[in-house]
């Protein structure tokens, strides 16, 4: 047997738990993604809506209405905190929602793609059975004069009473001949 010469980690052998293959733990893409989801389902509600407009309502009489000391964004300076705090409302909302749309493609291309080999695979079965079918059809259609149905039965039967009862006749001729 040759020795190794190389040091490195045998390509042909599973990792350990030490040496220079270890990885690195990532955060879960698929929790982001969760994430994602939740918040532009939550975005797309009316409670949502609603929420935000109370929100803003209360902002803008608070900064109005209340005493000089007491306005922490004032009508002076046209709101101007308020605009930022939902200018990065945006800045967020936007890649998330459409972080959401991607992962809700992706699962639709999946969906379609398993409905596509349903599909062909239930054409295969219908295409089977079809040809199943017709083989039974033809099969049928082959022997049909030697099919036994009933009439054929009783029209069978009748005629052998009838050669019985001319067996019985003739017997009984014979024997009263005797």
């Amino acid at each position: 047997m040759m020795a190794r010469r190389n040091k490195g980690p045998a390509l042909d052998a599973p990792r350990g738990r030490g040496g220079m293959l270890q990885r690195t733990p990532q955060p879960s893409r698929d929790r982001f993604g969760r994430f994602s989801e939740a918040f532009a389902r939550a975005m797309g509600t009316s409670g949502f809506l609603l929420g935000m407009t109370v929100f803003v309502v209360v902002w803008l009489a608070w900064n109005t209405l209340a005493p000089r000391e007491l306005q922490f964004d004032p009508r002076e300076f046209n709101y101007t905190l308020l605009t930022l705090i939902l200018s990065l409302q945006a800045s967020y909302a936007a890649p998330l929602i459409l972080l959401a749309q991607n992962r809700q493609d992706d699962r639709d291309r999946v969906q379609i793609e398993q409905d596509r080999q349903r599909a062909e695979r239930n054409l295969a079965d219908t295409e089977y059975l079809a040809r199943e079918v017709v083989a039974l059809r033809m099969a049928v259609n082959d022997f049909s004069d030697q099919v036994l149905t009933r009439d054929v039965l009783r029209a069978e039967l009748r005629v052998l009473l009838d050669k019985l009862e001319h067996a019985d006749q003739d017997e009984d001729e014979e024997g009263a001949a005797r």
